[in-house]
């Protein structure tokens, strides 16, 4: 999904913006946690600020690949009514198989299940209904229907350079 919209001419992509603020927090020791928490930002509010401020570059569209689990229970949730949210999920075991190739010994806050339920139950009390679903199995079997579905669901126009 971050490939297909940084494609995009008129899209800025930023993928996991919380994760160096996550790794100080918790202390967990990700391969290269260290050169992560010095290259990014560990203030969550300055991360909000960037993700809910102007689209820098003059583009239009904005594509943020979150983490569930990086939105620590202090982040506020409020943010999220300020831009579209859509979410991507993957078969469970598809998780924990990828999650064991770099970590050991996950726990279910880990892998980001228990965040990604209450952080799509507080999008949809306050969307006024439910935000796309998209599961990543449906995009690898059929990426053009999938991405068109979601450019329909976010009233965005749908590009070929997308694919």
């Amino acid at each position: 999904m971050m490939r297909s919209w940084g494609n995009r001419p008129d899209t800025l992509v930023v993928d996991e913006p919380f994760y160096a603020f996550y790794l100080k927090a918790t202390g967990k020791k990700h391969p290269g946690a260290d050169e992560v928490i010095a290259t990014g930002e560990t203030d969550w509010r300055k991360v909000v600020e960037r993700l809910t401020g102007v689209i820098p570059d003059g583009k239009r569209i904005f594509y943020q690949k979150q983490m569930t689990h990086h939105l620590l229970s202090e982040v506020d949730r409020g943010w999220l009514g300020a831009i579209m949210n859509c979410f991507l999920v993957r078969d469970p075991r598809e998780v924990i198989a990828s999650y064991l190739k770099k970590q050991a010994d996950p726990t279910l806050e880990d892998l980001g299940f228990v965040q990604q339920e209450e952080i799509f139950d507080w999008v949809r009390a306050r969307a006024g209904g439910t935000p796309p679903v998209i599961d990543a199995r449906d995009v690898l079997e059929n990426p053009k229907r999938i991405l068109r579905l979601l450019c329909d669901a976010v009233d965005v126009e749908f590009s070929d350079t997308m694919l």
